[in-house]
């Protein structure tokens, strides 16, 4: 008799615990400023809608470096069940196994393709975008209607563009420049995807003497001529964000991060929006996609768990708080029609041609290869070389081809 009350008190206790259990889910993401934000977001959407389900969320961001950091983390298998993967060093922990594969767990198809297509390798996709950025023409428009010259718009050619901001520098004069050019590959490489060049062939070696990526260097570089554009320095700034708020800059190249920086640094300049310009020839234009992704940890031991986690953090109603609240664009398909997009102000018109950026023409991720960050140095110092006129442009992409060279043989 005591033995069969002992047994069942056990399995009393057991059924107990069992009903109390709590699965924790640990998330790592960025320092900085996003711990309010995420924190706000896990507050609002995630754990009134994983309370039924007994699971709670622990938020833990990594300050400082944040791929150094996840790395060490994922080699002592201490990461969280979810996190952040950026887009250009996603391959780097795809060769260390430690994403799950989310084919089959995740369902990607609402999300726009080319934000899918970043985090998919050999047909399997390791993240999701939370949300993502692309370029636009951010052009300031006092400056057109003091040289009374038609705004950009989106159906520019490079040639058309370019004498736009030729027309610009001609009626203003010498204090004024037509675009801002930053040396660097991350506001060049548009240009070469609309010309038809990939970054990487079939053995992902880079070819940069490639007849497309000359062209787009050639064109890039070009606008510098005659001082129609102006690198930042030479305005005392230190991207083209800073140049257009000077007020002496006609474009700038950027993403939906200038309309913040506007609102706090240029409160009273008028400025519109537009997409990239078309190739002349193919007809195209190219554009970046910066993009963050959530993923799971493929060593945690709730994937289901995790996986209604990702599905929450990613949901309509979180992209939608996001939107909202101007802190990104969101990721999902069905968001282009969104009454937000509609909105008549210069910051909601910028979030919608970054919106529609990620879906018209040739668009890929702003990403590095196997061999990471160091990958875009041969093009920057290219880019700089000729900007400065230090090196003519055939000099410099031969110096630059050789240096991809020595990276990609190591």
């Amino acid at each position: 008799m005591k033995k069969t009350l002992f047994v069942s008190l056990a399995v009393l206790v057991a059924a107990a615990g069992a009903a109390s259990a709590q699965t924790t889910i640990k998330i790592n993401g960025y320092g900085g400023q996003d711990p309010a934000i995420v924190g706000d977001l896990i507050n609002r959407f995630v754990k009134p809608a994983l309370a039924k389900d007994k699971i709670t969320v622990v938020y833990q961001p990594l300050q400082g470096d944040y791929n150094q950091q996840l790395t060490t983390l994922l080699a002592a298998n201490n990461a969280g069940d979810v996190f952040y993967v950026p887009g250009e060093t996603l391959d780097g922990y795809v060769a260390t196994g430690k994403l799950l594969p989310l084919n089959g767990v995740v369902n990607t198809t609402p999300f726009i393709k080319s934000l899918n297509d970043a985090f998919t390798r050999n047909g399997k996709t390791y993240a999701v975008a939370k949300d993502f950025n692309t370029l636009t023409l951010v052009y300031n428009k006092d400056i057109f209607d003091e040289a009374k010259v038609a705004y950009p718009n989106d159906n520019e050619t490079w040639t058309s563009f370019q004498n736009k901001l030729a027309a610009v520098k001609k009626a203003l004069g010498n204090d004024y420049y037509g675009a801002c050019l930053t040396p660097d590959y991350a506001r060049m490489g548009q240009y070469a995807f609309a010309a038809g060049w990939q970054p990487f062939d079939a053995k992902g070696k880079t070819n940069l003497l490639d007849p497309a990526f000359v062209s787009a260097f050639n064109y890039f570089t070009g606008l510098g001529k005659n001082k129609v554009g102006v690198q930042p320095s030479e305005l005392s700034q230190d991207w083209s964000g800073g140049c257009l708020a000077s007020g002496k800059v006609a474009v700038a190249i950027e993403g939906n991060w200038i309309v913040g920086f506007l609102k706090d640094n240029a409160p009273n300049l008028k400025y519109g929006s537009a997409l990239i310009p078309k190739n002349d020839k193919t007809g195209k234009r190219g554009n970046f996609v910066f993009t963050v992704g959530w993923a799971i940890n493929s060593g945690t031991k709730n994937k289901a768990a995790a996986a209604k986690v990702l599905n929450i953090l990613t949901s309509p109603n979180v992209q939608q708080y996001v939107l909202e609240q101007g802190l990104a664009i969101p990721s999902r398909t069905s968001l282009q029609s969104n009454a937000f997009f509609k909105k008549a102000t210069a910051g909601a018109e910028n979030s919608k041609a970054v919106f529609q950026g990620a879906s018209s023409g040739t668009v890929r991720p702003y990403y590095f290869g196997t061999q990471g960050p160091d990958w875009i140095k041969p093009i920057n110092t290219a880019l700089a070389a000729v900007l400065s006129g230090q090196k003519s442009s055939a000099d410099a992409l031969k110096q630059a081809q050789q240096d991809m060279n020595t990276l990609q043989n190591r």
